[in-house]
């Protein structure tokens, strides 16, 4: 309990260095791993039952070979396709604005160094320092927020792929 409490301690003296623009990247980096895990858990738990219904049902069919039941082929494939896909581009939208978020942090700080500098001049470099840090934190948290997604969203639009092309593979058309 004393560890929890002292890491709690060290996270809010890293929000008060890198200054509120980090709730915002804490916030986004939340959202992105909350999508991630869901979009983990539907390709391991509820896709193989999708796959498994969506192949009985073509083996099941009579007619396998015509212009029809290729178009059918196709759209149950792309239904599939679909709900793999669904929420992967706001993930990757997440993923991109996580080091643009880092950067208004940069500017926000850079703005209170300004200010600093206007108003005690440059003989206090005390005071510089904690808006250049309140300037390069939040830049630095983007990035690495950023970073976490970036693999596990490739990852993910890897194994999206093969699952289509798994799919497709199960369904022959002779």
């Amino acid at each position: 309990m004393h560890s929890l409490i002292e890491l709690w301690e060290s996270v809010r003296d890293f929000i008060a260095t890198g200054g509120d623009v980090l709730y915002i990247v804490a916030f986004v980096l939340f959202m992105m791993w909350v999508l991630i895990i869901e979009r983990l858990w539907f390709i391991s738990r509820e896709y193989p039952v999708l796959r498994n219904r969506i192949i009985a049902d073509w083996h099941a069919r009579a007619d396998t070979t015509s212009w029809y039941a290729h178009k059918i082929r196709d759209a149950w494939v792309s239904e599939a396709s679909t709900k793999l896909n669904e929420r992967i581009l706001v993930i990757k939208t997440l993923v991109a604005v996580c080091p643009m978020i880092g950067l208004l942090g940069t500017v926000t700080g850079m703005i209170a160094v300004f200010e600093i500098m206007a108003l005690q001049g440059t003989g206090n470099p005390r005071l510089m320092a904690a808006g250049i840090s309140m300037a390069t934190i939040p830049t630095m948290a983007g990035m690495v927020a950023c970073l976490s997604g970036v693999f596990v969203t490739s990852k993910l639009e890897d194994k999206v792929k093969s699952a289509v092309h798994e799919l497709a593979d199960n369904m022959p058309h002779h």
